[in-house]
């Protein structure tokens, strides 16, 4: 059975733009994840998120705006609404493992869909490996190309 992956809005926002460090690692394995369909499961907070990084890291509204919504028609992308549900498992996670609240809505959705995490946050990362499969985008690609 294929990997389902959750990938947080830093691998989205690092594969947009190349002048960060892993750009195309990150556009990389967006790239064949595509290709191969693989479902990504993220929360609804990824369109705020990267909306956010692109209009203050470029001050384009529209680029800001634009990117959101192409997010938001990728087919293979399934986005998750933070319910009420949601929330208090995203809440559980933050208090348990010391987490910024958007980092643990991420690690509730890929805990609820039992997916691997994909993010560039180490502190994330390591904070919930002991909860749920981790990963950055090289390691995803590495597993991929096994």
């Amino acid at each position: 059975m294929a990997t389902t992956y959750t990938i947080d809005a830093s691998v989205f926002i690092n594969a947009f733009n190349p002048a960060e460090v892993g750009h195309a690692d990150s556009h990389k394995l967006l790239a064949h994840l595509r290709e191969q369909a693989a479902p990504l499961i993220a929360p609804t907070l990824l369109l705020p998120e990267v909306a956010a990084a692109i209009r203050r890291g470029r001050g384009d509204e529209a680029l800001a705006r634009q990117f959101a919504a192409a997010l938001s028609r990728l087919p293979h992308l399934v986005l998750t609404p933070l319910d009420q549900v949601l929330a208090q498992q995203a809440g559980e996670i933050a208090a348990r493992y010391s987490l910024r609240g958007s980092d643990a809505v991420y690690a509730a959705v890929a805990l609820r869909f039992g997916s691997t995490l994909v993010t560039l946050d180490r502190e994330q990362r390591e904070r919930v490996a002991a909860a749920l499969p981790t990963c950055t985008p090289v390691e995803a690609l590495v597993e991929n190309n096994d």
